[in-house]
């Protein structure tokens, strides 16, 4: 099992019911309003719209049931000093009606998760969200949370993954470009952090950047973010990325060639991971994967 994982299987029926009876009993004065299940959902989380303007979130499985109250705790400090809207933590729930766990009530966000067909400019929506990053780094860390199992080891040195990795790149061998790939990856690793610890948001994916109005309007899931080294947070200009939308994302970030580097790392061995495990079992998982991988590969070749 991949330290990224849940560290448990994910509790099965977390359904509207649940949402319903837990609301019922702990927050009566919220009992009335709708309820219904939020499209897409996410992996780490299953999320609920409470009324027009809240949300409801429970964690899927014990390995993320740390990320509640590092959000209650760091979110309302951070919001402030962001240009961009993040969620904001309304009520924290108890474990009861057979979940297990504390889950969270937050202010609802307006906005579409990022899909290029409702971006207006993509270079722009790149320079914004390096923007959005840059200032998250630049907020005071202290006493923030390093990187650890609440964050899935975000933030931390790249070799924490690299059994990992190379237990992959062995899977795949017969599948992918096995020597540009070690290439990229002993590239990341030789590039280790040496800078001061900053904030990163850990999850930099599309279903966590919220469009609106064709424009990046907001910034959620912050339960794998921390105090480290900010490099995980480049990953999305290989997800997502192409051209002069990566160009502008990288100018935007003032990254150096090592957190890049470390970047690509990132990209890389989640894109690994995600192949092996699914090359035989799932195609669009696999397909999506291996898009990544030829991305990471072909700009770390432009770069040398």
């Amino acid at each position: 099992m991949s330290l990224d994982d849940g560290m448990m299987a994910p509790v099965p029926d977390i359904d509207v019911e649940l949402v319903r009876r837990l609301v019922r009993t702990q927050f009566p004065h919220w009992s009335d309003l709708p309820i219904t299940p939020a499209v897409p959902q996410g992996w780490d989380n299953r999320t609920f719209r409470l009324g027009e303007d809240m949300s409801v979130r429970l964690p899927s499985a014990v390995g993320y049931t740390l990320q509640i109250e590092k959000e209650h705790r760091y979110l309302p400090r951070l919001a402030p000093l962001l240009p961009l809207p993040i969620p904001i933590p309304l009520a924290k729930g108890n474990p009861g009606e057979s979940y297990p766990w504390h889950w969270s009530i937050y202010r609802w966000l307006p906005g579409e998760t990022a899909d290029s067909t409702h971006i207006t400019a993509l270079t722009q929506f790149a320079t914004a969200l390096a923007d959005f990053l840059v200032t998250l780094q630049q907020i005071d860390p202290s006493d923030g949370p390093p990187p650890g199992r609440h964050s899935a080891f975000r933030g931390a040195p790249l070799t924490i993954y690299d059994a990992e990795t190379r237990r992959a790149i062995q899977v795949l061998d017969n599948a992918i470009d096995t020597m540009a790939v070690l290439e990229v990856w002993n590239a990341a690793l030789a590039a280790p952090w040496s800078g001061p610890a900053v904030w990163f948001h850990g999850d930099v994916a599309v279903g966590n950047l919220l469009v609106y109005d064709g424009k990046l309007a907001g910034v959620i899931d912050f339960g794998c973010a921390g105090v480290g080294d900010p490099a995980c947070d480049m990953v999305i200009a290989w997800t997502f990325f192409t051209g002069g939308s990566r160009t502008a994302f990288h100018a935007s970030m003032q990254a150096d060639a090592g957190t890049w580097a470390r970047g690509r790392g990132w990209a890389l061995w989640k894109a690994l991971i995600t192949l092996a495990e699914y090359q035989h079992t799932h195609a669009a998982k696999a397909a999506d994967a291996r898009r990544v991988l030829e991305e990471v590969l072909a700009d770390h070749k432009e770069g040398t």
